[in-house]
């Protein structure tokens, strides 16, 4: 656990909070608290109705249209533009709560851990000096002369098994085009830099002078959304910049399958490995930009992707992926040279793709393996990377099994009425009134809400389940209309205002319809589906795992309650649960840093035992089983299953 910097208590509730982050928000901190403070606007300011009081303690905030002078003097802030310096004893008036209405939710698990999980992993599995595939060895050799006229790579070869025992090396042709007058030109003393292979040890280049002290790598995540890359420093095993874009392949298709399709048309294969790497390029660019790194200094990189994007970017037909028997075109590929994609590096540069385990089960899953380590101990873990698609693989050091399961978009915004990604604006956080049903919001960047995002969704559904806005079918509880104006009949059916249409960057009212909640109902059920088909080929059960680890960017900012109020995980101790950040990312970082990684992620993608779900018997029953709100069969959601109860109670009254 990280250093405790604050404590934060709200009054009249009597509830505080620790804070662990310099400059903390308090709306963030009262939505984590559980204290129902009213908010529109998505944290922008400028709907004024989150006025809070500092009774006591440091803060920053900076003056508002919405506080009057008097307001402002007698301590009144707006808690969405307040942050928060020292221990804070802060009031809520009458008029920005409900005086019955602290959310009754309580986090068992603390945010900052969230934000550290990835940190923690980094640390974990982290070396004290780098081991990579590509080194490079500073090398002073004597000139030819007439008693040893020995050729110029006969003379850097035997100087590389003289001084650092490597049996025997081949240079690539490129290196011999250039090599003599390199040597020449700085009187024999030059940098070789080698890759070390299953067939043997090849020479990549050859420079002139000591470079050993600029080598760096890169670790490049190609994922069906975004493109994340890091730049690492080799000798310092330091991760010195990270950067990221969406991939532009997204305006061909939301989804691998209509990538696929679109590959298969005339030029398709050809434009859409240009847009990944027209957009990589980008990224890469901006990493050295920030770091000032050239990109001569690098010597590899390691890609890491889901099947179809491993193999649209290497300019692989991906057809029979989606075509019985759904087989790739390969599960382990060749060192290969980016600059011959089109990736703005130098020539030489060497780039190793992680290892597939079938059509829907790619590297970015072989690398989220490695980086979590599942395959090095006994716990039986379930590991799932939640995004376009939901991978998931369950196992542990003796034996691991995958499925994919056909999410669709919905957690990246797509499918739903008002749905956007993850970006300025987006609904990320919501709560729910349980008096008079008002919400409470928080967008990503606190602006002026203009869409709600995956993680909004979840917890609108968790929210609207337990205040009994939705039936345990998704259906919107027409009886509630009378109670509230935001519950409606509209253009697609019931729906719920989440904000008025001048609190919003929109034309037009933010909306939840039923039509978006059997959306992400569908794609849930379709998770938790491949979560209980795994467990069940094996003879096992959710009450039999020890560990569940959720990877990707999307999964980060995932309520695990809330999560699991509608069935999108199951029913667990909540401390088993951890996340893990871009463990594709951080797969290929230990790849292109250890060369022993490189050889165990290889492992790991012979080791997984892959079910393709639509040859499943038993995948349609779960799947429609879980296409309820949290389950149909509640014997495993008990603590759900009470507090629907309480929900029904309530309304009663």
């Amino acid at each position: 656990m990280p250093e405790k910097r604050y404590t934060v208590r709200f009054e009249p509730d009597g509830v505080s909070i620790d804070v662990y982050r310099e400059a903390e928000n308090l709306l963030r901190l009262a939505m984590v608290a559980g204290v129902h403070v009213n908010a529109s606007c998505g944290g922008a300011g400028t709907c004024g109705k989150c006025k809070v009081k500092i009774l006591q303690g440091e803060n920053r905030s900076a003056p508002s249209s919405k506080l009057s002078d008097a307001d402002w003097e007698h301590g009144y802030r707006l808690a969405c533009q307040t942050e928060v310096l020292g221990d804070l004893v802060v009031e809520v008036p009458v008029e920005s709560r409900y005086e019955k209405d602290v959310l009754a939710r309580k986090l068992t698990r603390a945010t900052e851990e969230h934000v550290l999980a990835e940190a923690r992993l980094d640390a974990e599995y982290a070396l004290e000096k780098s081991d990579p595939a590509v080194v490079r060895y500073y090398l002073e050799l004597s000139p030819p002369a007439e008693d040893n006229n020995v050729s110029d790579m006969g003379r850097i070869g035997h100087a590389l098994k003289k001084e650092f025992g490597i049996p025997r090396i081949t240079p690539d042709y490129s290196v011999l085009r250039s090599m003599s007058t390199t040597l020449r030109d700085r009187n024999w003393a030059v940098t070789a830099t080698v890759c070390r292979t299953r067939g043997g040890h090849r020479l990549t280049r050859v420079e002139a002078g000591d470079t050993r002290d600029a080598t760096y790598a890169l670790a490049v995540d190609i994922g069906t959304t975004t493109i994340h890359a890091a730049l690492l420093d080799v000798n310092t095993c330091e991760e010195v910049v990270r950067a990221a874009d969406y991939n532009s392949q997204i305006s061909l298709g939301e989804d691998v399958i209509t990538r696929i399709v679109q590959a298969l048309k005339p030029g398709g294969l050809e434009t859409l490995q240009k847009r990944a790497v027209k957009t990589m390029n980008g990224v890469l660019s901006e990493c050295f930009e920030k770091s000032g790194v050239t990109p001569d200094a690098v010597t590899h990189a390691v890609f890491g992707g889901n099947t179809t994007m491993t193999q649209l970017f290497l300019g692989l037909n991906p057809k029979y992926i989606r075509e019985a028997p759904y087989v790739p075109a390969a599960n382990f590929f060749p060192l290969f040279r980016p600059a011959e994609l089109g990736v703005a590096l130098p020539a030489d540069v060497l780039g190793y793709a992680m290892p597939c385990v079938a059509s829907y089960v790619g590297g970015d899953i072989t690398a989220g393996v490695l980086a979590t380590g599942i395959h090095l101990h006994p716990q039986l873990t379930l590991f799932m990377d939640v995004g376009t698609n939901g991978e998931i693989v369950i196992g542990n050091q003796d034996w691991m099994v995958s499925a994919s399961a056909s999410a669709g978009p919905a957690f990246e915004g797509g499918g739903v009425k008002c749905g956007m990604r993850a970006t300025f604006g987006a609904v990320e956080q919501v709560r729910i009134n349980r008096a008079n049903f008002e919400p409470m919001i928080l967008t990503i960047g606190q602006v002026k809400p203009k869409g709600i995002c995956g993680s909004g969704m979840i917890d609108c559904l968790a929210e609207f389940q337990d205040a009994g806005v939705i039936s345990q079918n998704g259906k919107i509880n027409r009886e509630l209309a009378a109670r509230t104006p935001r519950i409606r009949e509209g253009d697609t059916g019931w729906e719920f205002v989440l904000a008025w249409k001048d609190e919003t960057q929109l034309d037009s009212d933010l909306v939840v319809c039923e039509p978006d909640i059997d959306n992400l109902v569908r794609t849930k059920a379709s998770i938790y589906a491949a979560c209980s088909v795994l467990l069940k080929s094996v003879g096992l059960h959710f009450d039999d795992l020890e560990k569940i680890i959720i990877a990707g960017g999307f999964g980060r900012y995932i309520d695990v309650e809330k999560a699991m109020t509608i069935g999108l995980l199951p029913e667990v101790k909540p401390e088993i649960v951890s996340y893990g950040g871009n463990t594709s990312l951080l797969g290929c970082r230990m790849a292109a840093l250890y060369q022993d990684k490189v050889e165990e992620a290889e492992t790991i993608a012979t080791m997984i035992t892959n079910i393709e779900l639509s040859a499943s018997n038993i995948y349609m029953d779960e799947y429609v089983a879980a296409l309820f709100l949290p389950h149909t069969r509640m014997e495993e959601f008990p603590v759900r299953a009470e507090r629907l109860k309480a929900t029904r109670e309530a309304l009663m009254q």
